[in-house]
């Protein structure tokens, strides 16, 4: 069995443990990310054969090819549990052409109607799996505490992937004002009596630097090994646990491209993708590398357009940038973690440790002039405006009564805008009803900072579903959604930013 090790990309951490160590370990030791030592040169033949298996034993398929240590019979067990009727459509990641040379690619049939399950589902098994070995082996006797920050929908989507998982007890942090009132209710009935959820008084990169923060304190984790028997890990996209399976939906969707007659065989196809972490995007970057035949990479930005602005430029600076709400909350960041990982992969660690000490002193860091030239090889971006987004999703239902959420009407905009002569496959990261409030201004013809009429002011989340459905009478709400306001709402806790409000809620929950 061919067994892939990885590496740092900040160089600091020398361990090289494998794939189920690096998804265990979630983050390198320095603040540093996993990356494989090697990428598997995956042929044409290979990503056509695909085409007769279901979707479990693609992406089982791809997990050998990256070798991953595990037998390839429990791989394959492992898959079957990731991907089966937890998804609402046996092809779990299906392809729509919606006009011509322009396709869609769905990844919101799991149990959560957004992309992130395609990750979550499949990576917390792994995890699991990951801790028993190293238990087994008498390399660990501690369970696992999962801290994750959430800008929407991975919260949800990894509180589902750990419920009642073995090993793991999971704590979700959100912003407690930007996230859609259907996110929050998504996570807040959460089951799982090792699940636990808290409101955070500030933005998603507030969350985000206060579970690293957490994780950074030394005595914090002392605490958590003495009094519980944890340690901590993370699912956030920073987990190469994450990045594995959104790898693998690309090389699916290249076989699936091909069968449909969307791209010739060997002929590329470039792909759009809504992002603001980078995570999804570098999904494809990595599958780009080992083979799959895709041309551009077209980053699509909202109004917290930082990610395309370096594109650009090959300056990231948020120095004296302001933070934007948005229709597109899952892309409302700053600090786009995984681009970290790009820059390791096109220059190496020295210069990744000094742009990240930069980022992190002055909230700014420049590329050199043969990595920009690099990075332009493959990406190229821009930014849509929220209330072109919402413009979007009216004239995309109106022409082809196709419905979108507002962050695939962002890489809609965008595909449209850099598309050339490759065929484009549109990354949809959410079903339009997980955004019923904003779907709803766009077919109504409002602009994003108008107040929702008099009569829909005061509904939920889910009834306002209901008046979606009124304007777009073919539009289905998924039966978890409709569901939602009926649910128990188990978590109501909101705590300030900063570590201390963190640490302060994780361990009032662990003592109860």
């Amino acid at each position: 069995m061919n067994i892939t090790r990885y590496r740092d990309t900040r160089g600091l951490d020398t361990t090289r443990p494998t794939f189920t160590d690096a998804v265990v370990k979630g983050i390198a030791h320095g603040g540093g990310l996993y990356v494989p030592e090697d990428l598997p040169a995956i042929e044409l033949e290979e990503i056509l054969a695909l085409v007769d298996m279901p979707y479990w034993q693609r992406a089982a398929t791809i997990f050998e090819r990256f070798g991953v240590d595990l037998p390839g019979a429990r791989v394959a067990e492992l898959m079957r549990v990731a991907y089966g009727d937890n998804f609402d459509d046996t092809r779990i990641a299906p392809i729509e052409e919606v006009v011509a040379g322009m396709h869609v690619l769905e990844l919101w049939h799991g149990s959560t109607s957004a992309f992130k399950d395609m990750a979550l589902q499949c990576m917390p098994v792994f995890f699991s799996e990951g801790i028993a070995l190293k238990q087994e082996r008498g390399e660990l006797t501690d369970d696992y505490l999962v801290l994750v920050a959430t800008s929407g929908d991975t919260g949800k989507a990894a509180l589902e992937g750990f419920a009642d998982r073995n090993h793991t007890r999971i704590v979700v942090f959100y912003p407690a004002d930007g996230v859609s009132d259907i996110q929050r209710k998504q996570m807040v009935t959460q089951r799982g009596k090792n699940v636990s959820v808290f409101g955070v008084r500030g933005n998603f990169d507030d969350c985000q630097n206060a579970v690293k923060a957490a994780f950074n304190d030394e005595a914090f984790n002392a605490e958590l090994h003495e009094k519980h028997g944890l340690m901590l890990s993370s699912a956030n996209s920073i987990n190469w646990g994450r990045l594995l399976p959104q790898i693998a939906y690309y090389v699916s969707a290249y076989a699936d491209m091909v069968t449909s007659g969307g791209v010739i065989a060997g002929e590329p196809m470039d792909v759009c993708v809504p992002t603001g972490n980078f995570g999804n995007i570098l999904g494809a970057y990595y599958a780009k590398k080992t083979g799959v035949p895709i041309g551009k990479l077209l980053c699509a930005s909202n109004e917290n357009n930082v990610l395309a602005d370096f594109i650009a430029t090959g300056t990231y600076d948020i120095s004296a940038r302001t933070f934007v709400t948005t229709p597109s909350p899952s892309m409302d960041i700053l600090i786009s973690s995984n681009l970290e990982r790009l820059l390791f992969e096109l220059t190496g660690a020295e210069k990744v440790r000094e742009w990240m000490a930069s980022l992190s002193a002055e909230g700014r860091f420049q590329v050199d002039r043969e990595t920009f030239g690099l990075m332009r090889e493959h990406f190229i971006g821009d930014w849509v405006s929220n209330d072109e987004s919402l413009g979007v999703i009216s004239r995309v239902y109106d022409e082809t009564g196709y419905l979108m959420d507002p962050h695939t009407a962002v890489a809609w905009e965008v595909a449209e805008r850099l598309r050339d002569v490759n065929p484009v496959l549109v990354v949809s990261t959410a079903h339009w009803a997980k955004f019923g409030a904003d779907v709803y201004k766009a077919l109504s013809g409002l602009l994003y900072g108008d107040p929702l009429p008099a009569d829909t002011a005061g509904l939920t989340g889910v009834e306002l579903l209901g008046k979606v459905q009124e304007l777009a009478e073919d539009a289905v709400v998924p039966e978890a959604l409709a569901g939602l306001d009926d649910a128990e709402q188990r978590f109501a806790g909101v705590v300030d930013a900063g570590c201390d409000g963190v640490e302060d809620a994780v361990r009032a929950w662990l003592d109860q």
